[in-house]
């Protein structure tokens, strides 16, 4: 999500000029005073990406850098940016309390909180809301420690079924608020087939604020038997691209079979539940009208088990986990626990009322926190000493 999936990418995002060890920035447009990932190349440079639309002809794409997935949604876009200014912003604190440290040190130590950030944010403050409370203490139970025998690759039913189940809970338009969290004349709702792809407007249509305070504010959709899969996917997707619109439903049943994935009766087989033998029998399972998730979760029991595993595996079998004894000191790993995303969004944007939890509803502008809050607290990097060089560093 910020350093690229290979080395050869994740140096070009780097800033190799840097004497911090920053990532690279857009060099052409500004967030007011904040950055924006940089430009993929342009084959139309004359165009300013910049400047406003041009309204005689097609709207100009801004592709930003990292990779093509990152500028599909504007919430997808605004994350990426988000994660990269919060790299920068950490390896300028890190400067200030060790000013001996080379840019690469700076860099690597940056990509380690990141790293740790991204998996507290995911495991504990997102995935319990997925799976609830009770099949997340099953599925995947308190961390123990490094297990070299866990294969912590991605399983093909995770990657090609489970783990799309977050698109029938995608809503069909995209949420843009002003200030105050009220609605912007300036850069209203969007239907979400506009938002793909269109990076453009993040730059053109007030920076990544409004698109912010519209995720935070947004629910999930809710899923119904009627309902599944909200028309802008499943008949207008990729449509304002131009050629034919695709179908995102159509696209992942092709996949499983592409893949080879076996029927919903294994995998239910596979987590443990009980198999339908006979169509009524699958009446059975399917009929609940309601579609009832697990307690505190959006998930139902055979989706819990298949996201749960994965996530257990990928923890597990991760050497570098952010627990595991020698990543980080005690005090570390206490400090690091008081990380939110609304803390980021403060620290990296310019929106000074945030939700204690953006992973849960926030039902109106009442209910959020100043930034300044103590709920909201900020990552003390002094808390951390480590050597380098031999030399005591506080970090």
């Amino acid at each position: 999500m910020v350093y690229g999936s290979s080395p050869a990418l994740a140096t070009v995002l780097r800033n190799q000029s840097s004497p911090l060890g920053s990532m690279a920035l857009n060099s052409q447009c500004w967030d007011q005073d904040l950055a924006y990932m940089p430009f993929l190349p342009q084959k139309q440079t004359h165009l300013d990406p910049c400047g406003p639309r041009n309204s005689s002809g097609p709207p100009r794409s801004a592709p930003l850098r990292n990779s093509t997935s990152s500028n599909e949604h504007l919430g997808m876009v605004v994350l990426h940016t988000l994660f990269l200014r919060e790299h920068n912003r950490l390896v300028k604190e890190l400067h200030l309390l060790n000013p001996h440290w080379s840019p690469d040190t700076l860099y690597q130590e940056a990509r380690k909180i990141m790293g740790a950030i991204h998996q507290i944010l995911t495991w504990e403050h997102y995935l319990p809301r997925i799976l609830g409370e009770s099949a997340m203490a099953d599925q995947v139970p308190p961390y123990k420690g490094y297990d070299p025998t866990v294969d912590p690759t991605i399983a093909n039913v995770f990657a090609t079924a489970a783990f799309r189940f977050a698109h029938v809970t995608v809503q069909p338009m995209v949420a843009r608020l002003g200030p105050g969290y009220t609605t912007d004349s300036q850069n209203p709702p969007l239907p979400l087939h506009q938002s793909l792809f269109a990076s453009w407007r993040v730059v053109q249509e007030g920076g990544i604020d409004p698109v912010l305070r519209g995720l935070l504010l947004s629910p999930a959709k809710l899923q119904t038997p009627g309902q599944m899969m909200v028309e802008e996917l499943t008949e207008r997707l990729f449509q304002a691209q131009g050629g034919i619109p695709l179908d995102l439903a159509a696209l992942n049943l092709q996949r499983g079979r592409d893949h080879g994935l076996p029927g919903y009766g294994a995998w239910r087989r596979f987590c443990g539940l009980s198999v339908p033998d006979t169509t009524s029998e699958l009446a059975d399972i399917l009929g609940n009208s309601t579609l009832p998730a697990l307690p505190g979760g959006r998930v139902g029991p055979l989706l819990s088990c298949l996201l749960g595993r994965q996530f257990r595996t990928l923890r597990d079998g991760d050497r570098f986990w952010w627990e595991r004894k020698g990543v980080f000191s005690s005090s570390q790993r206490k400090q690091l626990h008081s990380v939110s995303l609304s803390r980021i969004i403060c620290d990296n944007s310019h929106i000074a009322l945030v939700p204690f939890n953006p992973f849960s509803r926030t039902e109106s502008p009442e209910e959020l926190l100043p930034c300044s809050h103590q709920r909201i607290p900020h990552l003390d990097l002094r808390k951390r000493v480590s050597l380098v060089l031999g030399n005591p560093a506080r970090l």
